[in-house]
């Protein structure tokens, strides 16, 4: 009985850090200035996190924003699709609230406006980055 036991905790944690990887081998393409080298930054914290990222450089961001629908007092330097979903991730959004928004299939993007310094690719996370859902309401604090 006790081996039944400690054989069915372990195929729950199996299964649980596999439906993490798996969801981690997201595949995200990350429009950025050719010049940022922050863009980059983030692209390598994904990668860490187990995210396919594709970075495209793009001199014309705007237009990029603009068709993928970006709110424009959202925005930040770089811009990322999720390819599963559809989902846009706008800046500087850590790894675990990407994970959140594939999640949440209603919500059709999430931002870390501007160029905040406690984010994934401008410096260390101190549990007070604040990331917005497109609609302006807070969606996640890491």
């Amino acid at each position: 009985m006790k081996r039944f036991f400690i054989f069915g905790l372990l195929a729950a944690a199996l299964g649980g850090a596999l439906s993490a990887h798996a969801q981690a081998g997201e595949a995200v393409t990350v429009y950025q200035d050719p010049n940022c080298g922050c863009c980059h930054g983030w692209a390598e914290h994904m990668r860490a996190e187990g995210f396919e990222v594709r970075e495209i450089p793009s001199s014309d961001m705007a237009a990029v924003k603009t068709r993928l629908g970006v709110p424009a007092e959202l925005a930040s330097c770089h811009t990322a699709r999720l390819e599963s979903s559809g989902q846009i991730v706008e800046g500087h959004v850590p790894a675990s609230a990407v994970r959140k928004l594939l999640a949440a299939k209603d919500t059709r993007g999430v931002s870390a406006p501007g160029m905040p310094l406690n984010a994934p690719g401008m410096g260390p996370l101190d549990g007070n980055l604040v990331t917005l859902d497109f609609d302006g309401k807070p969606f996640s604090r890491d």
